[in-house]
C-alpha cells in the first residue's frame, strides 16, 4: 500500500468517525453556538439601533443636539449650574499612537457642571508623564486637570492603585468618580449621559461600557475584536447587567470616601483586576450595574499589534479568573472558567472535522471511488459541512451587522470626529481570528490557572488564594510596548517629538478625534 493510500484510508476512518453519534452532537453543538451567539448579537443590535432611532427622532423634532440631551432645555443654564460635580480619574502607563486622540476627547467634554481630571502616573519617569503633562499646559486655562504621581503599588496591581490615590486627591465636593482607561475615546455627550443616570436612579452602583474595537490589520488586532465582541452584547442591554468593564466605570465618590461594600479594601488588599473585583461586591451585596446604550467608545488597536502581544493580553485577561474576593467569587470563575473552555474547543472542534469532511470528499471524488460506504459517509459529512457553512454565515453576518450599528451609533455620538468605516474590516480575517482565538483560549486559561503569576508591562504579580502577594519589579523582565495601545512603556522614546506634538496640538478639533487611517 502506498503512502497516499495510507492517507486516503486514515481520511477515511475519521470521516467515518466523525459521522458517528458523538461526533454528529459535538458538529450540531458548534452550530447551535454559532446560532446563539448571532442570536445574542442581534438584540444588542436591537437596543442599538434603537437609540440611533431615537437620536434620529429628536434631531427632526427640531434638537440639533441630541446627541448631547434627549431634552434640548436640559442644556439651560438654570439646569447646567446645578449639576454635580464630578471626577475623572485616570491611571496611566506609558505612552502610545492613539494617546493624544484619547485624553483630547476626554478634557474636551462637553459636560457642563463641575469637573476635574485627574491623570495619575507611576512615576515621573513614565512617558506619559512628560507627554500629559504638556498637553494639559496647552489647556490650563479652560480644564481642571492635574497629573498625580502615585508611586509604586505594594498590595495591589499598579492601576488599582493609581485609581486609590486618584480618589484620594479629588475634590471634597466631588458626587460622582468615573474612572477611565487612556485609551478610551470618550464622545463629547458621555460624562453627561452617565451622570444623567446616575442622577435619576440613585440605586446605580456602578454604570459601565464597553470598546468597539478598530482592527489595524493584524491577525492580533482582529483576535482582540473577536475576543471583546461576545461579552458585548452583555453591555449592550439598555440597562441592568452583570458585566462591567474597568475601562469605564462611574461610581458614588462616598462609596469610597466611607469605603462602603469594601471598595477600598476589596481593591487595595491583593486586589489584581478592578472591575472582577467590583463585579464581585456588587454581587455580593445586590447592588445594581447599568450599561447605558450610548456607552460605547470607539477602541482603535495598535498598528503594530503583533500576535504576540495578542497572546500576552490573553494571558492577563484568563488570568484575572484566577483572583477572587470570597468563596462564591471563586466558585463563580470556576464556573466561567469550564464553561468558556468547553464552549470554546466545543466551537473549534466542528471546523476541524468540517475539514476532514472536506478533504475525505475531495479525495473520492478524484479517485473516482464508487463504494457505496465511503460515498454513504461523505455525504453525510457533507451534510454537517454544509449546515456549519450556513450556521457561520448567519453569525458572521449578525456580528458584522452588530458592529455596524455601533459604528453609526459612534459617528452620531461624535459628530464633529471623522467618520468611522466598516471598510476597513477583513472579515475573512475575523473568521480565522475566531478560530484562533477559541483554540488557545483553553490553552491560556489552564496556563494562568497552573502559574498563579502573569507579567502585566513590566510588573509580576504573584497570587496566593486569588489576591496579590508578591510583587517583582525588573525592566528587563517584561515587554517594551503594551499589548492593545502599543505603549511605550519606558525611558523618552515613549515621549512625542515637540514639533509633531504642537503642530497636532494646533489641529482642528474634527481632526483630534480619530486617527488617520480612519478617514473617509
Amino acid at each position: 500500500m502506498s503512502t497516499l493510500d495510507s492517507i486516503d484510508a486514515i481520511l477515511f476512518s475519521l470521516s467515518r468517525a466523525f459521522t458517528s453519534p458523538f461526533a454528529v452532537f459535538v458538529q450540531i453543538q458548534g452550530c447551535t453556538i454559532c446560532v446563539l451567539l448571532a442570536l445574542g448579537w442581534l438584540m444588542a443590535e436591537y437596543v442599538r439601533n434603537r437609540e440611533v432611532k431615537r437620536i434620529k427622532k429628536s434631531i427632526k423634532a427640531g434638537n440639533s443636539l441630541a446627541f448631547l440631551y434627549q431634552d434640548i432645555n436640559e442644556l439651560e443654564h438654570s439646569r447646567q449650574e446645578k449639576l454635580p460635580r464630578v471626577s475623572v480619574v485616570m491611571p496611566l502607563k506609558g505612552f502610545g499612537e492613539h494617546n493624544l486622540h484619547n485624553w483630547r476627547s476626554q478634557i474636551t467634554s462637553l459636560y457642563g457642571g463641575p469637573l476635574e481630571f485627574l491623570f495619575v502616573v507611576e512615576s515621573t519617569e513614565d512617558p506619559a508623564y512628560h507627554a500629559v503633562s504638556r498637553l494639559l499646559s496647552m489647556y490650563q486655562d479652560h480644564v481642571e486637570a492635574k497629573v498625580v504621581v502615585a508611586g509604586l503599588s505594594t498590595t495591589c496591581s499598579q492601576k488599582i492603585h493609581n485609581q486609590l490615590i486618584g480618589v484620594e486627591k479629588m475634590h471634597k465636593d466631588t458626587k460622582y468618580v468615573l474612572f477611565l482607561d487612556d485609551d478610551v475615546r470618550l464622545h463629547p455627550g458621555t460624562i453627561g449621559a452617565l451622570t444623567t443616570e446616575m442622577e435619576k436612579n440613585p440605586e446605580i452602583f456602578i454604570q459601565t461600557g464597553y470598546p468597539l474595537d478598530l482592527p489595524s490589520g493584524t491577525l492580533g488586532s482582529y483576535c482582540i475584536y473577536e475576543y471583546h465582541m461576545p461579552c458585548s452584547m452583555g453591555f449592550a442591554t439598555g440597562g441592568r447587567t452583570f458585566f462591567l468593564w474597568g475601562g469605564c466605570m462611574m461610581m458614588h465618590a462616598d462609596d469610597f470616601r466611607q469605603d462602603r461594600y469594601g471598595v477600598v479594601s476589596g481593591l487595595r488588599d491583593g486586589g489584581y483586576s478592578d472591575d472582577m473585583t467590583l463585579a464581585s461586591l456588587a454581587g455580593a451585596h445586590k447592588r445594581l450595574i447599568t450599561s447605558p446604550p450610548v456607552a460605547v467608545f470607539p477602541h482603535p488597536l495598535a498598528s503594530d499589534l503583533s500576535f504576540g502581544r495578542y497572546w500576552n493580553y490573553l494571558r492577563k485577561q484568563t488570568f484575572v479568573l484566577e483572583s477572587y474576593i470570597s468563596k462564591v467569587n471563586w466558585i463563580m470563575n470556576k464556573a466561567l472558567f469550564a464553561v468558556h473552555c468547553y464552549l470554546s474547543w466545543g466551537f473549534v472542534a466542528p471546523y476541524v472535522m468540517a475539514v476532514i469532511h472536506i478533504t475525505s470528499a475531495l479525495r473520492i471524488y478524484i479517485k473516482g471511488y464508487h463504494q457505496l460506504e465511503d460515498t454513504t459517509f461523505a455525504s453525510g459529512g457533507m451534510m454537517l459541512v454544509i449546515t456549519l457553512a450556513i450556521c457561520t454565515f448567519i453569525e458572521l453576518l449578525s456580528m458584522w451587522n452588530l458592529t455596524r450599528r455601533e459604528v453609526q451609533l459612534c459617528n452620531m455620538l461624535s459628530p464633529e470626529a471623522p467618520r468611522l468605516s466598516l471598510a476597513t474590516y477583513n472579515w475573512g480575517l475575523v473568521f480565522v481570528a475566531m478560530l484562533v482565538d477559541n483554540f488557545l483560549y483553553p490553552i491560556s486559561a489552564f496556563r494562568s490557572h497552573f502559574s498563579q503569576s502573569i507579567n502585566w508591562s513590566g510588573i509580576r504579580y504573584h497570587l496566593k488564594d486569588g489576591k496579590i502577594f508578591k510583587i517583582e519589579r525588573r525592566k528587563d523582565m517584561g515587554p517594551a510596548k503594551t499589548d492593545l495601545g502599543g505603549k511605550h512603556l519606558y525611558g523618552k522614546k515613549g515621549a512625542p517629538q515637540k514639533a509633531s506634538f504642537l503642530s497636532s496640538l494646533g489641529r482642528n478639533l474634527a481632526h483630534w478625534r480619530q486617527p488617520k487611517k480612519f478617514d473617509v
